[in-house]
């Protein structure tokens, strides 16, 4: 895939548990590209009320204007495969965020080597480095800006 001519999507999720059998989506982050052009973006979370973990309450609290906030554990993830369409899908997470996007048959492909990285634990702190951003709970605009750069700086 050619990240800056092609479209797709960049989906950060957020979890209650690593397990789908065990957990729902509490939170997705995704944005919407053609090459470096911002088409859309979705950010969705679940009301607080269905969190149960007051560390991943706290988690997720930044920028709440932002969010559209459902009262259904379902709805995230039926308003994400609509607003998907056939995109394919570029994940901050390989193992997790697939088990929980199964049902949704886009193409999916880990974000990293596209940049040249590693999916590994520290891969945001190489992300900031790199391209020299600051830091943000927005992954998804981390990578965003990763990509941009990577346009402009190709020869």
């Amino acid at each position: 895939m050619n990240l800056q001519k092609d479209k797709y999507i960049i989906v950060e999720i957020i979890p209650t548990h690593s397990n789908p059998k065990e957990g729902f989506i509490a939170q997705i982050s995704a944005l919407k590209l053609e090459g470096i052009k911002l088409i859309d973006r979705f950010d969705y979370r679940v009301e607080d009320k269905f969190i149960e973990n007051e560390d991943l309450r706290n988690m997720i609290k930044y920028d709440k204007k932002s969010f559209t906030y459902v009262n259904n554990i379902y709805f995230i993830l039926e308003k994400f495969k609509q607003w998907a369409k056939d995109y394919p899908l570029l994940l901050l997470e390989s193992n997790y965020t697939k088990k929980y996007l199964k049902e949704i048959k886009n193409k999916k492909d880990v974000v990293y080597p596209y940049l040249d990285l590693e999916d590994e634990p520290h891969v945001f702190d190489k992300i900031l480095k790199k391209y020299n951003l600051e830091p943000s709970d927005h992954l998804v605009d981390l990578v965003y800006e990763s990509i941009i750069y990577e346009g402009n700086n190709k020869k």
